[in-house]
Parts: structure tokens; C-alpha cells; sequence
């Protein structure tokens, strides 16, 4: 069930937010919430990434062996 938050924008902010809102037909909270959801979604994998990055028993290989390893995959 969604849930009303509310925050505080620098008036620049809400005026750029508000020119995309008018030129895109789409309301400012439809798009806080998409911009808040790729946020996250973009936050998981650097997540990914980083824990992966630190796991030295994570193998590191080429970007040659990766292209050997997906061409073998097709």
C-alpha cells in the first residue's frame, strides 16, 4: 500500500521537476518515484558490484575471457 512521505527541494529542484512534469504529461510524484526506484535499483547493483570487487574468492578475469566465455554461451 503506498505511503505518503514528504521532503524538502531546493526551489531549483522544484522548478526543474516541475518543467519535466509539464512536458512530459506526468505528475511530480510519479516522477520522484521513478527517479527514487532507479535509484535503488542502480544502488543494488553497485552493491553487487562492490561486495563482488572486495570477495577474494571472487575470480577476476579479462574482458578477452569474458567474451570467450559469452561467445561459448550463444
Amino acid at each position: 500500500m503506498p505511503v505518503s512521505i514528504s521532503l524538502r527541494l531546493p526551489e531549483v529542484v522544484l522548478e526543474q521537476l516541475e518543467e519535466i512534469a509539464t512536458e512530459s504529461d506526468r505528475t511530480k510524484s510519479y516522477l520522484i518515484r521513478k527517479a527514487i526506484e532507479r535509484y535503488l535499483e542502480e544502488y543494488a547493483d553497485y552493491r553487487i558490484a562492490l561486495d563482488r570487487l572486495h570477495d577474494k574468492d571472487d575470480k577476476i578475469i579479462s574482458s578477452k575471457e569474458l567474451r570467450k566465455r559469452l561467445a561459448s554461451e550463444d
